[in-house]
């Protein structure tokens, strides 16, 4: 089932989107990521997808990425598999939803993207087993893990190069019913394919990563693990048009601009 966030005048909804028809249900997004009866709440009414503006699916308190996490990323950056996942944070103030605008910095001379899955933690999750970890997942959703390449490799930290307003679009929905390893992911720019891969060749799965992670830090309902990137990656463009798909989730939209403050 997709949940989905959006407006419609300056009133924040919920709701369920089935092709292109949303219906609007009565429940905050984490408790329809919790739920097992989300057919049983209350409708609210029904919307067009075309006819509302997409909010980004859920506010995480922290969204937390995984570097090198691709087979097939690792072969072409002729790079040793990682004995254990590498792991960054970006802030909650990254994220920007589904054909919102993506702001290319003026200090950076190069904006990458990196088309991942990410994974919606749907209750409190400490020191949890990857036997468990499925328990602990409200759904998954497509993440584009926007990079100032330049910067990431001027500093010793990757922490600005990874976290400027607008470097974390998400959405444009939560799929909370997914085989998460073995779905097409795919990113366009300008209708041109730059990555084109299947999750099947992550190296640490989901209940790996979750495992992992919460293990040195608390992870929150709504907190999100973005799974790592496959080959591909390049730069952007101001005036760009970039499109991330994953299979059995949808497309996220965004446009690249100029940062005008």
């Amino acid at each position: 089932m997709k949940l989905i966030s959006f407006k419609t005048g300056n009133k924040d909804k919920i709701g369920v989107l089935k092709g292109k028809e949303i219906t609007e249900i009565s429940s905050s997004m984490i408790q329809a990521i919790k739920s097992s009866n989300i057919d049983k709440l209350e409708s609210l009414g029904s919307y067009n997808f075309e006819d509302i503006n997409v909010s980004v699916p859920i506010s995480p308190s922290k969204i937390v990425c995984v570097g090198l996490n691709y087979t097939d990323h690792a072969k072409e950056l002729d790079m040793d598999i990682p004995e254990e996942p590498i792991i960054f944070i970006k802030p909650s103030t990254a994220a920007i939803g589904h054909c919102d605008n993506i702001i290319y910095p003026n200090n950076s001379t190069q904006v990458d993207y990196e088309a991942e899955l990410g994974i919606v933690i749907s209750k409190e999750a400490d020191h949890v087993s990857s036997n468990d970890a499925s328990d602990y997942i409200g759904g998954y959703t497509v993440i584009n893990d926007v990079t100032a390449r330049d910067l990431q490799r001027k500093d010793v930290q990757w922490t600005r190069a990874k976290s400027f307003d607008t470097f974390a679009p998400i959405g444009p929905c939560i799929e909370t019913e997914l085989d998460p390893m073995d779905q097409n992911i795919t990113l366009k720019i300008n209708s041109k394919f730059k990555q084109n891969s299947n999750t099947k060749n992550i190296i640490f799965d989901v209940y790996e990563l979750i495992e992992f992670i919460s293990n040195i830090m608390t992870l929150k309902a709504g907190d999100i693990i973005s799974a790592g990137t496959p080959p591909g990656v390049g730069p952007m463009n101001v005036g760009d048009t970039v499109e991330v798909e994953i299979e059995g989730i949808g497309i996220l939209k965004n446009f690249l601009k100029n940062d005008n403050k």
